[in-house]
């Protein structure tokens, strides 16, 4: 095959070295979409087109599409075939995926690129994952979006965009392996989405009727189980603790400081750490215990005060918390830690604890 000139010699040095280095245009035909505009919204042929938000990167979401006149020859010039490629001109610059027939009668605006296959040369679901690694993991095709005020890629730039072209055969084999791995990806996430809906149900059960089936009451926080008490947490606990305002880094000088960011809800995250050296005064008294809770005590988002997680040792015992954390350390023959935890996650939970704060 004879390759097209361009101003972007391909360079791509991570390729196999027997894959062949082609240009974009080299194995796809490319076609603009049809301009959205205030005369293409009347006409009596209104049709279902792709905007850039209904693309994802491997996926395309139909669920909320628009529509606008299409002509005859807009019809013969946009449709779709299943294997098209769609990519994003705008937006999230290069974001794939690859038309399968879903719906009849759709086509897609100018913000979209359809790239078909030419001479067969191309599997449209290898070229996909090539664009997601290209554009989004390796940075291959960094700098190559045109720079105006809003980043886009053009049909001239994307045409001459290099890419590997090994054999049909081998692209397929590529896909077909990397396509089992999101579906399995998928399914995991249904699986998670699917887990936290029952905890969520279960916890709204548990909290409301516990587990003895005996009748419940009303109380300010909502109907429970008869024998249940309602306490003040003030009754209930040991001390309320604000932390250090000491000031944090990254470099490992002191002992780690637990900030905000660290408080996900239901557990402490400590992939993000920063370190302080807290005054002698305060090193003691911050230390945290197994089973102490951090309450967010201030943030940009009312809502998000409050949220709570548990300190399971994870740092050990040399390890403080900030100013924007409350610690607070429960009487256990009284009140578990661990409930008190669940129970700022419930619905009643949060609701009332973004009630209490106030907005500044």
């Amino acid at each position: 095959m004879t390759t097209k000139s361009s101003s972007h010699p391909p360079d791509l040095a991570s390729s196999h070295a027997d894959w062949p280095v082609v240009r974009v245009d080299d194995l796809f035909q490319i076609q603009q979409g049809k301009q959205v505009s205030k005369k293409n919204r009347v006409g009596d042929n209104q049709r279902p087109f792709l905007r850039t938000r209904n693309v994802y990167w491997g996926r395309l979401d139909l669920s909320d599409l628009d529509e606008m006149h299409f002509t005859e020859s807009d019809e013969a010039r946009l449709a779709l075939r299943d294997g098209d490629l769609l990519l994003c001109e705008g937006g999230s610059v290069g974001r794939t995926a690859v038309w399968g027939n879903e719906i009849s009668g759709c086509y897609y605006q100018n913000h979209l690129h359809r790239l078909r296959v030419l001479n067969g040369e191309a599997d449209p679901h290898f070229a996909m994952y090539w664009f997601w690694y290209a554009f989004e993991v390796g940075g291959v095709y960094f700098g190559r979006k045109n720079v105006t005020t809003i980043p886009n890629m053009s049909k001239s730039r994307l045409a001459e965009l290099p890419m590997p072209r090994p054999a049909r055969e081998e692209q397929t084999r590529i896909s077909a392996v990397l396509t089992a791995v999101r579906q399995a990806i998928e399914q995991q996430e249904q699986l998670i989405s699917l887990t936290i809906k029952l905890k969520t149900a279960l916890m709204h059960r548990l909290f409301t009727e516990g587990v003895r089936g005996e009748s419940q009451r009303k109380s300010e926080i909502g109907r429970l189980p008869e024998n249940w008490g309602v306490a003040a947490l003030v009754d209930v606990a040991e001390s309320f603790k604000y932390g250090t305002s000491v000031k944090c880094g990254y470099k490992r000088e002191g002992v780690p400081v637990l900030r905000i960011p660290n408080v996900v809800g239901g557990h402490v995250d400590v992939e993000d750490l920063k370190y302080g050296t807290p005054k002698p005064t305060e090193i003691g008294p911050l230390k945290l215990r197994e089973g102490d809770l951090l309450f967010v005590r201030t943030n940009g988002v009312q809502d998000n005060a409050g949220r709570c997680s548990i300190y399971r040792g994870e740092l050990g015992a040399e390890c403080c918390f900030a100013s924007y954390l409350i610690r607070v350390r429960t009487r256990r023959d009284q009140l578990c830690p661990e409930f008190l935890d669940e129970y700022t996650r419930t619905q009643v939970g949060r609701s009332f604890l973004a009630g209490r704060a106030i907005r500044t």
